[in-house]
């Protein structure tokens, strides 16, 4: 096993890739290079298919050794960079999109990240300007959550203290309306138009299509991909994934059965949702961290089938690179 610290089979989670042609170098990206050092550290025979993990799964035979790869949110890089390295060392993996992407008014995730990442000149630089927007005095929210940053610090080593505190700003102290007109603002400042990046942010329909035909797994994300879906009634949430689910059924010519697995977007989840997904068929759910979340009623890493651990890629660069 590539770590004694988890010794338990999970996920690999994927999202960004760089080339430094059509796509930037941006935070926590992975080039070829990178992706390559991962899987041999990770050792190839480790790495199972994802119809293979899937079918494990059910079966109750996965070993701790194994883990299998998956890739969020329909990222064009992935498509690029990930996707013929993959073909040609015979991975089969999971990409989980979310559906609004196809829909001609994609949520705005995506662009506010490649905004945030290749407009200023770090991403602290960012977030000093986005915060002077933020009307409420920040000392005093961050005083009042410091247990719960740092508890977050814990979850995700891979983030820095500022990218936890820009993450609680956006999604739990502003609203999604209120966030949006900041980040707006900036873009005024930037002179940055954001429709002019979404052919090279996200993958089309014709690149989903191939990704099947190619043997790898397409499974549900939402369909806007809220950063706290939790915090929806049931019935925006089934909203969510059954939309999810019939768009990329009619994308695909695929029945909506056939979408049998699925990550949480940001990880966020409660019964209801997977009350939800149990509705739709769903078998295999992927959260987004190795940790035990006791407040979502885990007793175990791996709690249930749709409660999956993953671990960033970033955790596992900054492994090799130690």
């Amino acid at each position: 096993m590539y770590s004694k610290k988890f010794n338990y089979f999970h996920g690999i989670m994927f999202h960004h890739f760089h080339d430094n042609k059509l796509h930037k170098k941006g935070q926590g990206s992975l080039n070829k290079k990178n992706l390559l050092k991962i899987i041999n550290f990770i050792g190839r025979k480790n790495i199972l298919d994802a119809d293979v993990f899937y079918q494990k799964l059910l079966d109750k035979k996965l070993k701790k050794n194994e883990v299998c790869f998956s890739f969020d949110d329909g990222i064009k890089c992935q498509f690029d960079i990930a996707l013929p390295v993959l073909n040609d060392l015979k991975i089969k993996s999971f990409f989980f999109v979310y559906s609004n992407l196809f829909t001609g008014k994609p949520d705005y995730l995506e662009v506010f990240r490649y905004f945030r990442t290749n407009y200023f000149k770090s991403i602290n630089k960012f977030y000093k300007l986005f915060f002077t927007f933020v009307k409420d005095d920040l000392n005093i929210f961050f005083k009042k959550n410091s247990n719960e940053i740092k508890l977050k610090k814990i979850k995700f080593p891979h983030y820095s203290l500022n990218d936890i505190k820009f993450r609680m700003v956006r999604d739990t102290l502003l609203t999604k309306r209120e966030y949006k007109s900041i980040m707006f603002k900036m873009f005024k400042i930037k002179n940055f138009n954001p429709k002019k990046y979404f052919k090279n942010l996200f993958m089309s329909k014709n690149d989903l299509k191939k990704i099947i035909l190619q043997g790898h797994i397409v499974g549900l994300h939402s369909h806007s991909h809220p950063t706290l879906l939790e915090n929806l009634t049931f019935k925006n949430q089934l909203k969510e994934y059954k939309n999810n689910q019939k768009i990329l059924s009619k994308i695909l010519k695929k029945k909506t059965s056939y979408f049998k697995t699925m990550s949480h977007p940001c990880g966020s989840y409660n019964e209801d949702t997977k009350k939800i997904l149990n509705k739709l068929g769903v078998k295999l759910g992927f959260k987004q961290i190795m940790t035990l979340e006791k407040e979502k009623k885990m007793k175990k890493i791996n709690n249930s089938n749709l409660e999956i651990a993953r671990q960033d890629h970033s955790d596992i660069m900054s492994i090799i690179n130690k």
